[in-house]
């Protein structure tokens, strides 16, 4: 744990010296919030009820998107360390194999949280607003913290692995498109059947919908089973394949 402090803390100073990489990150996510707010917020919203908050509505599925993009900058920030030696020299040092990774885990883990918090506040400028006490508020964060660790593990993986920075940082795009077919911003049964069939089924609907009920003091249901199964899946999966991938790179 100490040494995986040291990492980590490497890491930060990195992250604080250019906080531009926080701003970038949020600049997307708020300007979708601004585009399906202000432009297509009026053709959206009466299939949603007079009385939803639109903002509200879909601020969690744009936590997603940014957490999506976010992401990506592990695997850059991985990537240059596989590419400059760092890993190699670490597995000649007394450094346990997850210490490095977890470092830049943890990494993502509070630069994405930093990057939401922006866009909360975005949000709140625009009107949204939560009649969510402390405890709903702690575990609509604590889903959210989950899906960071859990693609931050995806992540991981074409960070080792890739052969060019482009390729590390690409797995984003798909994972960033996937909020849009679900229930993010328009309810799922407004879709064809082919497309509901999928945007009921796949990840992001079931914590969008964990998250939205939770900052609305709602009843969240059976929901936060399937996301914290999906969350809690991804990462264990993706967590054991990326260790392979340090291993084998290590070792090259």
């Amino acid at each position: 744990m100490r040494k995986t402090g040291i990492l980590f803390g490497r890491l930060m100073r990195h992250i604080l010296r250019s906080p531009d990489t926080i701003i970038t990150v949020a600049m997307i996510p708020i300007a979708m919030l601004l585009l399906f707010v202000y432009v297509f917020g009026g053709a959206i919203k009466p299939s949603l009820g007079e009385n939803v908050n639109y903002v509200s509505y879909m601020l969690p599925g744009v936590l997603l998107m940014a957490i999506a993009g976010g992401v990506s900058y592990t695997a850059f920030r991985i990537f240059q360390d596989a590419e400059k030696g760092i890993f190699q020299r670490f597995s000649s040092m007394p450094i346990p194999r997850a210490s490095a990774l977890w470092a830049h885990v943890l990494t993502s883990l509070v630069s994405n949280m930093l990057t939401l918090a922006v866009i909360i506040a975005v949000a709140l400028v625009m009107g949204f607003r939560s009649s969510a006490g402390v405890l709903e508020w702690l575990a609509a964060t604590g889903v959210l913290a989950l899906f960071t660790l859990a693609l931050t593990w995806v992540a991981v993986v074409p960070g080792i692995t890739a052969k060019t920075m482009e390729g590390a940082s690409a797995f984003s795009y798909p994972l960033m498109f996937l909020p849009f077919i679900s229930s993010a911003f328009v309810p799922t049964d407004t879709m064809p059947a082919a497309v509901r069939w999928f945007a009921e089924r796949q990840p992001v609907t079931s914590i969008v919908n964990t998250v939205r009920a939770l900052l609305n003091n709602q009843a969240v249901g059976g929901e936060i089973w399937a996301a914290l199964a999906w969350c809690v899946g991804i990462g264990a999966v993706f967590c054991v394949l990326a260790m392979r991938a340090y291993k084998k790179r290590g070792s090259a």
